[in-house]
């Protein structure tokens, strides 16, 4: 908690327009059995008409808050590669139309092994894509199917040969752990096959048991048979030894990359800087606001053909704005600098807001003084027990 007198003559959030852009595809192949995103089976959907809405939802967000040059984009979902070709031109055409890139731009576009063929990849990268972030999960086929995907380990080596001969050489994909069942030797697998694939970046997950999952009822029921607390932390410190081993740079507590290969558009959410956000169910933060979208897809063309599709608008405050600085920045291995709490907070002082914390967690061994970048970032230890950590600056 932030000390009410340490807020004393703060200045408020400091604003500036968003230069990152996330848009959400919500439509899928179908519903894995943890996921609890906004998405929906594409099959019977309105698609094309979702596309029409969405295009007026950017004409509304522009005329709204007129944007600079977007360094980075990410369309999520869902899975946006359901969309035919067609389509897929057809929305990228519109992203362009309203969001002026800039040089060099980040655009990331999320997608599921196999539904990535050659004519769908040049329809992306006609559209600007040149970033691909593949839903591998695991490369062993029986728990593929345990947690409801449908696509086969072999599809994921294929997608990622396809999207290099596409000409895609930004490419990541995401791994999970601690899935039902799963031994530390599947993992183990598992990633001796990811980088075998030799890929810039990769993303580890760590399985979480949401509600209104299948996995959450099987959960109430006793039904899920996870891997041990110490199973699944020695599958995470594997991860660690082994893509350091291999040379990549653990840039974020999920998160590991060859340098100068780390996700620029996820790190403007981990420094916690605005971002424009469309689409069904999709957050925004701009101008020292929140926002959450309307999330069903009729509901949404329904808003999204009027006006702006909000389903909630919250100011946030100076307190709120500082405690998220906090936890998602420390998520990163730089952690939080004096230079970026300042530029965010208009000059305020890390010790003098959060030194009392500050201090309680160096001295428990979880945080260490930054000297290279004059902050604090989390300790070997600390990147164990991070949620500790941020639990500290709700």
């Amino acid at each position: 908690m932030i000390p009410a007198n340490n807020l004393t003559n703060v200045p408020p959030v400091h604003q500036w327009t968003p230069r990152a852009l996330y848009i959400h595809i919500p439509f899928c192949t179908n519903k894995c059995f943890y996921c609890d995103f906004n998405s929906y089976v594409a099959a019977g959907q309105p698609i094309d008409a979702y596309l029409d809405a969405l295009e007026n939802e950017m004409k509304l967000t522009v005329a709204d808050l007129p944007p600079q040059a977007i360094d980075t984009v990410f369309i999520g979902g869902g899975t946006p590669t359901v969309l035919t070709p067609p389509q897929m031109t057809r929305f990228l055409d519109s992203v362009r139309k309203y969001f002026p890139l800039a040089d060099h731009a980040e655009f990331t576009m999320e997608a599921n092994p196999g539904t990535t063929d050659m004519e769908k990849l040049a329809a992306m990268r006609d559209g600007g894509v040149n970033r691909i972030s593949f839903g591998a999960q695991t490369f062993d086929d029986g728990l593929l199917a345990t947690i409801g995907r449908i696509h086969a380990a072999q599809d994921v080596v294929q997608s990622i040969a396809n999207a290099k001969a596409a000409g895609f050489t930004n490419l990541s994909i995401d791994l999970m752990f601690g899935l039902p069942n799963q031994t530390l030797q599947q993992l183990k697998d598992s990633v001796t096959k990811a980088l075998e694939l030799d890929l810039p970046h990769y993303s580890l997950y760590g399985l979480k048991v949401e509600e209104n999952t299948l996995f959450h009822r099987l959960y109430q029921r006793d039904e899920l048979p996870l891997p041990e607390e110490d199973v699944e932390l020695a599958m995470y410190e594997h991860l660690m030894e082994r893509l350091g081993g291999a040379g990549y740079r653990h840039y974020e507590i999920s998160n590991f990359a060859r340098p100068g290969c780390e996700s620029r558009h996820n790190t403007t959410y981990w420094h916690n800087e605005p971002y424009y956000g469309l689409g069904a169910g999709a957050h925004g933060y701009a101008l020292g606001q929140r926002h959450i979208n309307i999330k069903g897809v009729q509901p949404y063309i329904d808003a999204a053909n009027i006006a702006l599709p909000r389903m909630e608008r919250n100011a946030v405050s100076v307190e709120e704005a500082m405690g998220d600085f906090m936890m998602v920045g420390l998520r990163l291995q730089e952690g939080v600098t004096q230079a970026s709490f300042g530029r965010q907070f208009d000059g305020a002082k890390l010790e003098a807001v959060f030194g009392e914390e500050l201090q309680r967690l160096v001295s428990i061994g979880l945080l260490e003084l930054s000297e290279q970048n004059a902050g604090y970032r989390l300790t070997s230890k600390g990147i164990l027990l991070g949620n500790e950590v941020f639990g500290a600056f709700v």
